[in-house]
């Protein structure tokens, strides 16, 4: 059973930063995507960034310019950096990874981002 750990959310202010951390276990050798994503109260899930296999990143247009997906390999963990948070950027926060090799589909237990005004 693959497992993802995710870490770094809390309490801040607008307009200051926060780092998410996604720690999977074991090896990936070819994956489909790895993604952040993110659900407010009464909102539906919503795709916060993503990794596409072949390197392609993607961003939900209203964290363009503020937040940064990458990943680093060596410690099987994939971060979310977040600047100039907002309040509307309040939610439990989720990772994900759809792996190819090995083939699974897993989900991180969420972790909660709150911006105070």
């Amino acid at each position: 059973q693959v497992q993802l750990v995710e870490s770094g959310g809390g309490l801040v202010q607008a307009g200051g930063s926060l780092r998410l951390s996604c720690t999977y276990s074991g090896s990936i050798f070819s994956f489909n995507r790895m993604g952040w994503y993110r659900q407010a109260p009464g909102k539906q899930r919503e795709l916060v960034a993503s990794i596409i296999s072949g390197g392609r990143i993607n961003y939900a247009d209203s964290v363009k310019g503020r937040f940064g997906i990458s990943r680093d390999n060596a410690k099987n963990t994939v971060y979310l950096q977040m600047n100039s948070l907002k309040p509307e950027d309040t939610a439990v926060y989720y990772c994900n990874i759809d792996s190819r090799i090995p083939r699974y589909e897993s989900w991180g237990q969420g972790t909660q981002v709150t911006v105070s005004s």
